[in-house]
């Protein structure tokens, strides 16, 4: 007598919905334009100064990056300094964002949240995929979080085959 024995593979016939925010981390390169470059004796922004300056930047390096715009130096700079960059490298840059160059991937990461449409997971059971090959911020894993938890059915964090449970929806009680 031959008992054939199928191997169920419940992982796969699981009703989970993955989320791999590693998908969502930028394609494009990154770049900075710190401003305390343009500073006269590291303290003072001159404006005349700074916009010949400006004039002379190679821009085309930019051309098609992520670039973050700031100033490293402990120097006050009017807003419109920054805005003035930013003048210079929207026609170039793939985008542009007021953060130091660390801060670049949460910012972006948090634009790319905020246009997730969370209906698609509503009533789902969703896992948030943990391990990545590329450095997915906190700051996105609880940006997730907060937007997903009024809308899932529940939320896990890890693998399908080992997760840790974050949030279960109680089930209404029965009217009976």
């Amino acid at each position: 007598m031959e008992i054939k024995e199928s191997i169920e593979n419940k992982v796969a016939d699981s009703s989970l919905v993955t989320l791999n925010l590693e998908e969502l981390y930028p394609k494009e390169e990154r770049a900075a334009f710190d401003l305390k470059d343009y500073l006269f004796m590291g303290l003072i922004l001159k404006e005349k100064d700074y916009r010949e300056a400006l004039k002379q930047v190679d821009w085309e390096k930019y051309r098609g990056r992520n670039v973050a715009v700031f100033c490293s130096a402990d120097a006050i700079i009017p807003v419109w300094a920054f805005m003035l960059a930013g003048v210079y490298l929207e026609p170039v840059a793939a985008a542009f964002y007021f953060c130091r160059e660390e801060e670049l991937d949460e910012v972006i990461f948090k634009e790319r949240l905020e246009k997730l449409d969370v209906s698609a997971f509503q009533d789902q059971r969703v896992i948030i995929k943990g391990c990545s090959d590329k450095p997915v911020p906190v700051s996105a894993y609880v940006e997730v979080t907060r937007m997903l938890r009024p809308v899932v059915k529940s939320l896990m964090y890890g693998e399908a085959c080992s997760n840790v449970p974050l949030f279960k929806k109680k089930s209404a009680p029965s009217q009976t």
